[in-house]
């Protein structure tokens, strides 16, 4: 297994995505997520990004994905850029990688195919607030925010241990509605909703809004994260 830096600036993109497609997982920034590569034009990807800057960007099928799977599908206009935490290749050449989200990004302009993968011109997404949201109202929605997501866990001790270290961690809120949004079990178009709202007050809303109007929200993940297969 290598371990790699997690670090990540602007400046360590050069713009151009590297993009491994799924039909149903929405990658969201501040989280991590296991994956087993095993489709040669993936495992091409992998390879190039462990050898390069180790980015990759998780992207979204758009509808209709399952004509055209072996071939160039269209792609929802957000994604998340993801760097390579970790990485172990099986003695089948196959490969067991752990990913950190770190930025969104709007994909632009897709390249000819000259790579076995897909490769995308994208723009990084950076979170904004507006310049009259004060801390004490900030710190006011996290609270509310993680009300919420507590009282909607279902009733598992182990999701409470992990809320409480929320509790006590110094993240932001825009962090936080990310961890919530990639956490709970919510139906695509909202998830994606979520990722493409650059504006946090926004995003805290969409999901308190969402939490409220849920007795109980299923927890998408366990942890640590379970493996997804493309």
């Amino acid at each position: 297994m290598s371990d790699e830096p997690l670090a990540f600036t602007p400046e360590d993109f050069s713009g151009l995505a590297r993009v491994f497609p799924l039909p149903n997982l929405v990658m969201f920034p501040h989280v991590m997520q296991a994956m087993h590569i095993f489709e040669p034009r993936y495992r091409a990807l992998f390879e190039e990004a462990i050898e390069d800057d180790r980015l990759i960007t998780l992207g979204v099928l758009a509808p209709g994905w399952e004509a055209d799977y072996e071939g160039r599908p269209a792609l929802r206009s957000t994604a998340c850029l993801c760097r390579i935490a970790t990485h172990q290749r099986t003695p089948e050449g196959t490969y067991n990688v752990l990913l950190l989200g770190v930025r969104r990004v709007q994909l632009v302009h897709e390249l000819p195919p000259d790579k076995p993968f897909r490769e995308v011109e994208s723009i990084i997404m950076d979170d904004a607030l507006p310049p009259d949201a004060s801390e004490p109202v900030l710190a006011a929605l996290q609270q509310r925010l993680l009300k919420a997501f507590k009282q909607a866990m279902p009733k598992i001790p182990s999701s409470y241990d992990q809320l409480d270290q929320l509790l006590g961690s110094q993240i932001s809120l825009g962090m936080l509605t990310d961890i919530v949004a990639y956490t709970i079990e919510l139906d695509l178009d909202t998830k994606l909703r979520l990722l493409a709202e650059c504006d946090v007050l926004q995003r805290t809303q969409i999901l308190l809004e969402t939490l409220g109007g849920q007795q109980q929200v299923k927890s998408q993940r366990t942890f640590p994260p379970a493996f997804s297969l493309n």
